[in-house]
Parts: structure tokens; sequence; C-alpha cells
């Protein structure tokens, strides 16, 4: 089989149900609607973390973020400048630099968030090129970062470039696409949108710069229809990339995958789970998962098959034919036969855990045990997505073979660091209640 050229799409905060395909409530992404009727939707899929840089983490390695101590951070923020240890290790093989030692040339273009330089970067991690800000969160005109710091980066260096932040990375993507398809070898493309996250812009509120440069948080703005807005602007940039690859003559042979790092946030409709961003609950960790690789996957295919982050990295490793690093095995397994099979299904036990409350999760086929602030949960996950109807009473044996299950992987985990910080960027009682 042809090694393809791989496009890993992230959004950032975006919720679960927010995507028409997902049964969204308005018409904000018919590009990525089409590449789900003609490719393959996941309709169990979740991510590594319901936090942004930790999902990253797994992302990267394809393994548990659990392993590396920056991913312990609930997220990396700003306090991080200047660590050693808060990041990426570089000498860890990564995503990239397999694929990189494989043949393939790499990019990230959009959204770092793994560390900061010098001692953590993308090019130390596998990227010949990268395009984007280092940290969690920018404004979308200004390009500043909660510290009012510029952070827009190519390569190592400072990059001023005017315009909407949603535009510009979608506009590199297809200078790249077109770069790349004079190249013999295949390509393998980053491309992690800093939307829908805060401040909420649209390319319409520029003047919005102004007003959310001390609290980029922008607790006291936004609303749903700027929020689907920026989902539209980035599903339109999509589309322009989708075209530059049908016009290049290489759609066919090009794997693209799409999601978000973790569960909406304040804005995002997850109808019908519960929670958000923080929270390990459905509405926190179940993100949208499409593929799209006309050359393999059959159109209109949609699969139950349980997956998560780090299972992605895999599975295009295992595309591509690189190989793990021997003395770092991974935790993901290969979708592989799922994408050339819809029909096909095997068991994935998942878990999670989160200094943020306490908070722990196993899903195991149509069981999840959950535990938060200290208290048990047992949910029939396709009885019960709302997660409403704790049964832990009715059913003590299954929640102790569950609780005992997760607490054998845990401990196969590091500990959870004593100095770990939790770092919502802003105050819970900011928050509207759920």
């Amino acid at each position: 089989m042809k090694r393809p050229n791989i496009i890993f799409i992230v959004a950032d905060d975006l919720g679960f149900a927010d995507l028409g395909c997902y049964g969204g409530r308005a018409p904000v992404s018919p590009v990525l609607d089409g590449l789900a009727a003609y490719g393959l939707k996941f309709t169990q899929g979740y991510a590594n973390s319901p936090v942004c840089s930790p999902t990253r983490f797994a992302l990267m390695t394809a393994r548990y973020q659990y392993r590396l101590r920056g991913a312990a951070e609930e997220p990396i923020n700003s306090k991080s400048r200047g660590s050693t240890t808060l990041g990426l290790p570089p000498e860890h093989p990564t995503l990239p630099s397999l694929l990189k030692d494989g043949g393939y040339r790499t990019a990230l273009i959009g959204k770092w968030h793994l560390g900061y330089p010098p001692s953590f970067g993308p090019l130390r991690s596998g990227y010949e090129e990268f395009f984007g800000p280092m940290s969690g969160g920018v404004d979308y005109f200004t390009h500043c970062s909660s510290t009012g710091a510029h952070d827009l980066w190519f390569g190592e260096e400072e990059k001023k470039e005017e315009g909407y932040l949603t535009d510009l990375i979608s506009r590199r993507a297809v200078d790249y696409v077109e770069r790349m398809a004079g190249q013999d070898a295949p390509f393998f493309l980053s491309l992690h949108y800093t939307a829908p996250h805060w401040p909420w812009e649209t390319r319409d509120d520029e003047a919005l710069a102004q007003e959310v440069k001390d609290n980029l948080f922008h607790l006291h703005g936004g609303n749903i229809h700027s929020y689907r807005r920026m989902i539209h602007h980035m599903d339109e940039g999509i589309g322009w990339i989708m075209e530059a690859l049908r016009k290049q003559g290489l759609a066919d042979d090009t794997l693209v995958v799409f999601t978000s790092d973790n569960g909406g946030e304040r804005f995002s409709d997850n109808w019908p789970l519960v929670g958000g961003k923080m929270d390990l609950t459905e509405g926190g960790i179940r993100v949208p998962w499409i593929a799209h690789w006309p050359a393999v996957i059959e159109p209109g295919g949609v699969t139950e098959q349980h997956c998560m982050t780090m299972d992605w990295s895999a599975t295009m490793l295992a595309a591509a034919g690189a190989q793990a690093h021997p003395d770092f095995p991974l935790d993901g397994v290969s979708l592989l036969p799922v994408l050339h099979q819809a029909g096909q299904r095997f068991p994935r036990p998942l878990h999670w855990r989160m200094n943020h409350r306490g908070q722990r999760a196993l899903r195991d086929g149509d069981w999840k045990y959950l535990r938060v602030d200290g208290n048990d949960y047992l949910f029939n996950i396709p009885a019960d997505e709302r997660e409403r109807a704790n049964l832990a009473a009715r059913e003590p044996q299954r929640l102790a073979a569950l609780r005992g299950a997760w607490e054998q992987w845990n401990a196969t985990m590091p500990p959870i660091p004593a100095d770990a910080t939790v770092s919502l960027g802003y105050s819970a009682k900011d928050m509207p209640q759920r």
C-alpha cells in the first residue's frame, strides 16, 4: 500500500456535538460534514484529557500523557516559561520525529502548547517547519498571549503578520500542501487550530482585541453566535486545504483526520452529553473523530469503535510503516483495521485521571467508572449518555471490578507530582454553573 500523506487537524475546545454531522443545531461545518459523509465518523471517540496540553502530549508521543512530567500541569501555562522540565522533552520520540526518520516531511502549523523555548519547541521534537503560537491561547488579531506578549512564530523566530489567526493558519497550510506537491517524499502536517478557543472573536471583531487584551479569557463577552462563526471560519479554511489537495492530485492518497483536543467550553452545545472542558464526564472527553482517505476508506461509514487521541497517532505510524522506538513502546493502538473495514471493532479499555477534583475514569465496553470529588459512579453509557443514572449501588460487583481495573492500570503510571498545578486560567466561581 502506498504510504499516505497525513494531515492531523485538531480544533481547540470544540465540543462533541458542535458540528452538523454530530447533531449540531446550526449549519457551521459543511466541509467537515462532507469529509464525514465521504469518510468515516467515529461516535465513541475520546480525547486523552479534558484539557489542552495533556492531550497534546499524548498526541505527540502515542503514549499516555501521565508518563511525562509536563503533562501533569492542567494545562501548561505562562508560569512555565523558562522551565526545563515543563514541556515535551526533545529526546523523547514523537509522532513527527518517527515519521521524519521514516522519510516524511513534517510541519506544525498552529498551536504548540508543549513548553517554551529555549528548552522546548516544535523544531526540537521532529517538525521541520513551524508556524503558530507557542502558548495555550492568543488573541486572534494581535496574536498576544494572556501575558500580553506577542506569540506568533515562524520556526524559532517571532513572526509579525497581520490578519485573523484562523485564516493565517489555513492559508499557511495551503501553501505547505502546494509546496509539498512537488516533493518525492510524503508529508505529515499537524494542523492545530486555536479556534474556537477564547477569546470569542470572529473575522469581524478586530475591535475587540483592545477590549480583551487585559482579560484574554473574555469572561465578560462572547456568545453562541460568535462561537459558531469561529467554527465556520475554521471549516472554511479546511475547505481551502481540501481544494488544494484536489488541485495537486493528492486528495485520494492523503489521510485527513479531524478532532478536538478536549470537550467544549462555555458556548459549546454538547447535547446530549453533560460537562465540558476539565471534566471526565462525557462532555469533557468525548470528541468528534472524522477520517477521510479515499484510497482506503469507504464513504459514508460510521463506527462505534472506542478510541482516544494516542490511538490515532499509533494509526498514523502504522499507515506510514514507521516503527516505535523500542525504549518508548506505544500505549496507543492502531485503528487501521477499522479504517479498512468500518464494521471491524475490537475491545479498547480507555483510562483517565485528573488532579482537578481528584477525577478518574475508565470506559470499558458499555460501562464507565467515574470518580469525582471522592464519589464513585457507574454508568451504562449507551443507555445513559447523560450520566444521570448512577448504578454503583445496584451493581456493586461491576463497580468493584472496574475500580480495581482502573487502580491496576494507575499503578503502572507515575504518581501525580505533589507540585503539579491545576490552572484553569479563571476561577470556577467566575463560570456559569452547568
